[in-house]
């Protein structure tokens, strides 16, 4: 690990020139036993008015790589020596920078050419993917608006007055219309007061029917309960109800058929020029299905219980399956979370899912524990206006279902905190780490992709010591925008380090399919 020594002054070092800088290295190198040419100066802090340098090697190329270690230079300091040299200076303290020129190294890297397609992939398939939500909302408000206006249009009742006879004669019919556009068709109604017969509604003719004096709309059904009057509708009058139907449509055939092809792979320098021509990216986008998950297709009794979102759904086809608590309890086996393939279509690589919530906490460390999964990356806040998440990891030691979760470690980064955990369940144990960042706002872009990068590249590497275990864990709130966006743009830079191209279209095509 490379260091800085920093060196305070007396003097002002915002009035030191080239010769007085000249004359500090020599009298340093002096008091290291060093040549002049061995000592550089990294810098001048006018704030703390010290002095930052670095020591090199005799007859190396002067780098990072080949600095010393600040400790190492410091135990050569003849501390006499320096104050003999450089008593004009007026030096009060010498103390060791670590990991300054490490950082700027590290920051150098990132910002290289493979930083900044990384940073183009990023942004691209964000804008993709925030711009796709956006259409779903809108479809939602038209779809929703559509059946409120339907729903008012064609459930108002007209009632006319009924009069009813004594208990023992026959209830006579009372003629009700139902008009929806102009419909030459009315219901009659019959009711029994003492509830001893079951009404019907039958279509018949229109004939010389007085005008309803007075509107009803239906009953809710909690005011329902505890009537003696019911209704028996003939269905067969009103029209078919078909049943769902698994078998996907030639529509659904041709979507899927499109996902599993549609490719467009792009160079550095075509990468480039799609940046420079979003509306391409526009165009691509608006050409991809969206695959919806239609909640019929989720055969598990009260499964929207465990959804942080009603809307939002796991493919059936892909989803985690967790073990069962017993035979018959078929929520067990639920989570809101989906297996999603990695770079060249690996298997099993990334697992999506929602922010836990207070009762599914629990199924959470269950599925980290049964897919053995190293890393855990969170991206999102505990609360963005409304709950995102709650704080589903212990201070210390929790125990959540069966297993016991211990932090070992909390390293507090700028952008991110890093946990090390490990998971217990009688005498096996697992170690996991997990990744809180919190510098990308929901439904937004963070203010950096540097941190965004560096957490890619700390997974990364996380991933490859962990050879032989189970998929990487990712959520944010609802698993589909940041959480997205960030194994997408993993993929993108895997694609980019290993091929040196990159196909956006596929990757979120394969993403949609999952």
């Amino acid at each position: 690990m490379q260091s800085i020594s920093k060196q305070t002054l007396q003097m002002d070092v915002n009035k030191l020139n080239i010769t007085l800088l000249r004359i500090f290295r020599q009298g340093v190198a002096a008091a290291l036993g060093l040549l002049p040419q061995q000592v550089h100066i990294n810098r001048l802090i006018g704030k703390k008015n010290s002095i930052e340098l670095f020591v090199s090697p005799i007859n190396r190329k002067t780098g990072i790589s080949d600095a010393l270690p600040s400790e190492e230079v410091l135990r050569s300091l003849n501390i006499n020596v320096l104050h003999q040299s450089l008593s004009q200076f007026g030096i009060t303290e010498v103390s060791p920078e670590k990991n300054v020129l490490q950082g700027q190294h590290e920051a150098d890297k990132i910002w290289s050419k493979e930083g900044f397609y990384a940073v183009v992939i990023f942004l691209s398939i964000f804008v993709i993917i925030v711009t796709c939500l956006m259409i779903l909302y809108r479809l939602k408000e038209r779809f929703q608006l559509s059946l409120r206006q339907d729903k008012e249009k064609n459930q108002e009742i007209h009632l006319s007055p009924i009069t009813l006879q004594p208990a023992l004669s026959e209830a006579k019919t009372v003629h009700s219309m139902v008009q929806p556009e102009q419909a030459p068709k009315v219901l009659n109604v019959v009711v029994d007061p003492q509830g001893r017969g079951a009404p019907e509604i039958k279509a018949t003719t229109a004939t010389s029917v007085c005008p309803s004096p007075f509107k009803m709309k239906p009953i809710g059904l909690q005011e329902r309960r505890g009537s003696n009057v019911s209704l028996t509708l003939d269905m067969s009058s009103l029209g078919n109800i078909e049943p769902f139907v698994s078998i996907p449509t030639p529509r659904e055939k041709v979507a899927m058929e499109y996902l599993q092809s549609a490719s467009r792979i792009l160079t550095r320098s075509q990468l480039r020029d799609v940046v420079a021509s979003s509306h391409l990216l526009q165009s691509e986008f608006m050409e991809i299905p969206m695959n919806f998950v239609d909640p019929k297709e989720i055969d598990i009794p009260r499964h929207g219980t465990k959804n942080r979102y009603k809307t939002i759904l796991p493919n059936p086809l892909s989803r985690v399956c967790l073990r069962p608590k017993n035979v018959t309890d078929s929520l067990s086996t639920y989570i809101n979370a989906n297996y999603i393939r990695g770079y060249s279509g690996k298997e099993k690589a990334f697992i999506a899912t929602q922010g836990p919530m207070i009762n599914t906490v629990d199924d959470f460390w269950q599925m980290v524990w049964q897919e053995d999964s190293p890393v855990i990356v969170m991206i999102t806040k505990l609360k963005e206006k409304n709950e995102k998440c709650v704080l589903y990891w212990p201070e210390k030691r929790g125990i959540y279902g069966k297993v016991e979760v211990l932090v070992i470690s909390v390293n507090e980064c700028d952008n991110y905190t890093i946990r090390n955990l490990v998971l217990k369940q009688g005498s096996h144990t697992q170690h996991v780490k997990h990744y809180w960042y919190t510098s990308w706002p929901d439904h937004k872009t963070p203010d950096s992709a540097q941190p965004l990068l560096q957490l890619m590249l700390d997974v990364e590497e996380d991933r490859l010591a962990s050879q032989g275990r189970g998929p990487v864990v990712v959520h944010c709130s609802a698993g589909i925008g940041r959480t997205g966006c960030f194994i997408a743009t993993s993929i993108g830079c895997r694609q980019l380090k290993e091929e040196g191209v990159v196909d956006a279209l596929s990757i979120v095509c394969q993403l949609r399919m999952d």
